[in-house]
């Protein structure tokens, strides 16, 4: 069974490096979680190296970026990796040829910014492309329109790109935001070629491994998503750690944790956590 802990203190000293999930574990798309800070700095100076992993669409650099805008200690991390990092290299590459690409996108501007120089062609309209870039979704959407979108591509025989598999992400005082993930998993269903970057997918893990430098069963990885982050590290050969007041936090409510914690595995497919926490806090507190 995993084991129950309050303080990341009790389970670090036999690991080199720390890695974190941002939405429900650093903070909730708008603020940094109390003791998220503490932590970081706490486990910096007790010699260990520190990385993200996020399911993001956008780059490494504006990650990064978003992190230190909420108050966290941003240059304290050895590497920040997103799964539209992970992409972008791959289209740099050469690896994946995308063609007259369709975006479906966060916010206006998002694709431009994630593209760079890299010479892809973006389509006006899904009738026109022959990819389509699933990347995010508006804040506050239900899907419906981009769903619409994704129908007739998928009509068209198009295939998808999604570089954020979350299926749904925590926000403040508890709300869900439905996410990519959700979208690009009824596209599968349905018959659609998609191509998922991120978590769980082995790749991304073992890009991260290579750039740590260190032996997988030292790496931690610290997450709220048994689907993606607890049977992702597993499955690299990480140590995990599942946050309770993340994305699953209404299952712990007035219910036996370890209890929980084991029906929400066999609903998720998932390994069980080697431990659970309730919220990221000072290893110090």
């Amino acid at each position: 069974m995993p084991e129950l802990t309050d303080r990341i203190a009790d389970i670090v000293g036999r690991l080199d490096a720390v890695v974190f999930d941002q939405w429900g574990v650093l903070h909730n798309g708008s603020t940094a979680y109390a003791g998220a800070a503490d932590a970081l700095h706490t486990l910096h100076r007790q010699g260990k190296k520190l990385a993200v992993l996020s399911n993001s669409g956008k780059r490494a650099d504006a990650n990064r970026d978003r992190i230190a805008a909420m108050g966290l200690p941003a240059e304290l991390f050895d590497l920040v990796m997103t799964s539209g990092e992970a992409f972008w290299q791959d289209c740099q590459s050469g690896r994946v040829v995308m063609g007259r690409v369709f975006p479906i996108t966060a916010k206006p501007g998002d694709f431009e910014t994630w593209r760079g120089p890299l010479p892809i062609r973006e389509a006006g309209d899904v009738l026109e492309a022959n990819s389509v870039l699933l990347m995010g979704l508006p804040e506050g959407s239900d899907g419906s329109t981009e769903a619409s979108v994704l129908k007739t591509a998928r009509s068209c025989g198009l295939p998808l790109y999604c570089t954020n598999p979350d299926r749904g992400s925590p926000r403040a005082g508890g709300a869900i935001q439905l996410s990519p993930g959700a979208l690009a998993h009824a596209y599968q269903d349905a018959g659609g070629e998609v191509t998922f970057y991120g978590k769980p997918h082995l790749p991304v893990f073992d890009a991260l491994t290579d750039a740590l430098g260190t032996d997988p069963a030292k790496i931690l990885m610290v997450g709220d998503s048994l689907e993606h982050d607890i049977a992702g590290g597993a499955s690299a050969g990480w140590q995990t750690a599942f946050v309770m007041g993340g994305l699953h936090a209404d299952a712990f409510v007035d219910a036996d944790a370890q209890a929980a914690l084991e029906r929400l595995a066999a609903a998720h497919a998932s390994p069980l956590p080697d431990y659970m926490i309730s919220h990221l806090a000072s290893p110090g507190a």
